[in-house]
C-alpha cells in the first residue's frame, strides 16, 4: 500500500510548517490497524515539537512602579545567604535594571507577555513627576511593555491627562515648575502599549474609557487579558477628574469579559487587577492571604485562570483553589513570573502545569561582597539607562538645589493619636503659606505624604528632598468652616467600606488629617461611628472651637473636591487660592531654617483616649 502522509503544523515560532513523510507499507488487510500505527510513529518521529499538545507561555509582570526611573533607596528583604532562615535588605529596582530582568526573563521563553498592573505613575520621583510623568511612559515603550492596568493613580490628573498620556501630545496648561514635551526632539508620542480597564465606564455611552480586553494569539492558541482598578477610586483621586466616568465592581466587569472571552473561543484568561492585599512569609510565599484582592477572587468566574494584583505594594504569591494570585511589591523591586502551558485541544491554561514566582531587581548599589555573590546584580540596559540619564540631568539643576537645613529626618511614624513630624511640618507650611487668605489652621492628609524628608550628612534638603515628600503638585485652597463642619471633618478619618465583589465588611481604616500647629484634640477608640471625636477637646490656640463659630482652614484642591472621603469639604464657603504644596514646603523649610537648622516636632497634637 503506498500513499502521501500530510500535516499542517505550527512551529515553536508561529510559522506554518508543511511536513510530508512519503509512507510505503505492504500490508495485508488484516493489519490495517497496524498501518495506523506506523504511520502515527513516522510523525512523531519527523515532527516532535510540532505536534506538542501544548504550547509554554511566560507572563512577566510589574506593578505599582510609580515613575521609580531611579534606584534610589529602594531595597527588598530577602533570604539571608548565609542564615537562610533571617531576612536581609536587597538594594533593588531601578529601570534600567528592571529593563535588564525583563530582557532576561523574555530571552529564556521566546512566548512571552509583558504587563503591568497599574500605577505606573503618579506620586513619581522627581526625574519622572517633574515632566508629568512622560519618562516612565518612555522608559515602558523603550523596555516593551504591552498591556497595563489602570490603577487610581492614572487617575490623579483626570481623565483627560491620563487619555494624553496614552496618545501622545504636549501638556497644554503649565503646572509650577514641571516641563512637557522635553525629550528627544521635544515631543512626547505616547505610550506603545495598551491601558487596560473594564470597570471603568464613561457616564454618557456606558462604554469603557480603554479597552477592557487584550488578546495574544501565539503558536496556535490565544490567551485573553482583562484589565481592572479599585473601584476606590473616585474617593482617593481628585474627585472632579472622574467626574465624567463611573467605576463598577471588578469581579462584576471582570465576569462579564471573561464570558465574551469564552464565547469568542478564549479559554485561557488573566486578569490584571489594580487591588491588593496582605501576606506572610516573604515576598514569594503565601501565608495567611487576606485583603480585597482575594475577596474579589472569591467572586470570579472560574475560567480566570491567573490573578495579576497590585496597590497594596505587597509581594506574595499564593495559589487559592487552583488560580494564581500574586503580586510583586513596587517601584521595580520585584517581577513576577507565571509559566503557564496552553492546552491545544481545549484552549485552555494546564493549572496544575503553572509556575509561578517573584525575583527581585537587584542592582548592586551599596551591596556587600556577600550579597552580590548571593543575588548578582544585574547590568543595566543602555537603552533604558540613556533615557533616564536624559531626563536625571534635565532635573539636576532644581534637584540639587538647597532649601533648607534640618537636624535630623522628619519621618512618617505616627504617635499614638495619629499624627507624624512629617506632617506636622507639612500642615505647618501650609498655614505659614496662607496666612494672607486668612487662614487660621491647616490640614493635609497622609496619603500626600510619600516619603520621609530626608537630609544629607550635613542637615541639607534639597529641592527633590522635598518633592519626594510631597509629589502631587496640588495647589492649596482656603475655605470657611464652621466649628460643627469641623467636627464632622474629623469624624470622616473613619470609613467603613465593603470589598468590590464581596458584601463582606471590612475593618474600619482611619486616614488621620495631620494637622497644624495650635490646634489638638482627641479622639476615642472604641465609641461608635460618628461619635468618636470628644468635641470639647478640640482646640485652637488654647481656647474651644465653637460649634457655630466660622474658621478659615487651609486643605490641598484634592481634600477640597472630597477626595479620601472627607465630602464635608465641599461645603466650605469663601475659597481662595494659595500656592502649589510643595513650594509652600520650600518655602517654609527655607524661612524656618535660615538662622538654625530646623527640628522636627515631636509634640503629638493628636491624643486617643
Amino acid at each position: 500500500m503506498t500513499g502521501w502522509v500530510k500535516a499542517n503544523l505550527v512551529d515553536s515560532f508561529g510559522k506554518t510548517v508543511d511536513v510530508r513523510g512519503r509512507v510505503n507499507v505492504a500490508v495485508q488487510i488484516f493489519e490495517a490497524s497496524h498501518l495506523l500505527v506506523c504511520i502515527a510513529c513516522v510523525l512523531m518521529m519527523n515532527t516532535p515539537m510540532a505536534l506538542a499538545q501544548s504550547v509554554p507561555l511566560r507572563i512577566i509582570a510589574i506593578n505599582d512602579f510609580h515613575g521609580h526611573l531611579e534606584p534610589a533607596d529602594n531595597a527588598v528583604a530577602v533570604p539571608d545567604p548565609a542564615h537562610p532562615s533571617a531576612m536581609v535588605s536587597l538594594r533593588s529596582g531601578g529601570a534600567a535594571f528592571l529593563a535588564a530582568r525583563i530582557n532576561q526573563l523574555r530571552a529564556e521563553q521566546p512566548r512571552h507577555v509583558v504587563v503591568s498592573a497599574g500605577d505606573l505613575i503618579g506620586a513619581s520621583p522627581l526625574t519622572s513627576g517633574l515632566f508629568h510623568d512622560e519618562p516612565t511612559i518612555e522608559v515602558m515603550n523603550a523596555i516593551g511593555l504591552d498591556i497595563s492596568a489602570l490603577g487610581n493613580h492614572e487617575f490623579d490628573r483626570g481623565v483627560a491627562h491620563l487619555l494624553r498620556l496614552a496618545n501622545g501630545g504636549c501638556q497644554a496648561q503649565p503646572i509650577a515648575n514641571r516641563q512637557t514635551c522635553a525629550g528627544v526632539g521635544n515631543k512626547f508620542s505616547g505610550a506603545r502599549f495598551t491601558f487596560l480597564a473594564a470597570n471603568v465606564l464613561d457616564r454618557d455611552s456606558e462604554q469603557p474609557i480603554v479597552p477592557p480586553i487584550w488578546i495574544k494569539s501565539i503558536d496556535g492558541v490565544r490567551i485573553g487579558f482583562i484589565g481592572a482598578v479599585t473601584r476606590s477610586t473616585p474617593g482617593i483621586v481628585v474627585p472632579s477628574g472622574v467626574a465624567g466616568v463611573r467605576f463598577i465592581g471588578e469581579a462584576k466587569a471582570l465576569n462579564q469579559h471573561a464570558k465574551e472571552l469564552q464565547a469568542s473561543g478564549v479559554r485561557a484568561i488573566v486578569a490584571v487587577v489594580h487591588e491588593g492585599g496582605e501576606a506572610e512569609g516573604g515576598f514569594d510565599a503565601c501565608r495567611n492571604p487576606r485583603g480585597a484582592i482575594f475577596d474579589i477572587a472569591r467572586e470570579l468566574d472560574r475560567a480566570i485562570d491567573v490573578v495579576l494584583s497590585a496597590h497594596t505594594h505587597r509581594g506574595y504569591n499564593c495559589v487559592i483553589d487552583g488560580r494564581v494570585i500574586m503580586q510583586a511589591a513596587s517601584y521595580g523591586r520585584l517581577v513576577s513570573v507565571v509559566d503557564v502551558e496552553i492546552d491545544r485541544a481545549s484552549g485552555d491554561i494546564v493549572r496544575e502545569r503553572t509556575r509561578a514566582y517573584n525575583v527581585p531587581v537587584p542592582n548592586g548599589e551599596h551591596t556587600s561582597a556577600r550579597l552580590r555573590a548571593a543575588y548578582p546584580p544585574l547590568a543595566p540596559d543602555p537603552k533604558v539607562a540613556a533615557i533616564v540619564e536624559h531626563y536625571r540631568k534635565l532635573a539636576a539643576p532644581l534637584a540639587q538645589r538647597p532649601v533648607g537645613r534640618v537636624t535630623s529626618d522628619f519621618d512618617r511614624r505616627s504617635s499614638t493619636g495619629g499624627d507624624n513630624a512629617l506632617g506636622r511640618l507639612i500642615a505647618d507650611a501650609q498655614l505659614t503659606a496662607t496666612r494672607t487668605q486668612g487662614a487660621q489652621l491647616a490640614f493635609t492628609n497622609p496619603g500626600g505624604l510619600r516619603a520621609d524628608l530626608r537630609a544629607s550628612g550635613d542637615g541639607t534638603v534639597t529641592y527633590s528632598d522635598a518633592f519626594a515628600s510631597q509629589p502631587f503638585g496640588n495647589m492649596l485652597v482656603t475655605l470657611a468652616l464652621t466649628g460643627a463642619q469641623l467636627k464632622q471633618m474629623l469624624e470622616q478619618q473613619w470609613s467603613a467600606r465593603s470589598s468590590a465583589g464581596s458584601s463582606t465588611a471590612q475593618p474600619e481604616r482611619a486616614r488621620f488629617l495631620q494637622p497644624s500647629r495650635g490646634f489638638t484634640y482627641a479622639w476615642r477608640s472604641k465609641a461608635p461611628h460618628g461619635e468618636r471625636i470628644v468635641a470639647d477637646s478640640m482646640r485652637l490656640d488654647g481656647r474651644a472651637v465653637e460649634p457655630d463659630q466660622t474658621y478659615r482652614v487651609t486643605v490641598n484642591n484634592f481634600l477640597a473636591d472630597g477626595g479620601d472621603g472627607f465630602r464635608v469639604l465641599r461645603d466650605g464657603t469663601d475659597r481662595v487660592g494659595g500656592p502649589v504644596d510643595v513650594d509652600a514646603l520650600t518655602d517654609h523649610l527655607r524661612a524656618a531654617s535660615a538662622l538654625r537648622p530646623l527640628a522636627p516636632d515631636r509634640t503629638p497634637r493628636i491624643s486617643r483616649r
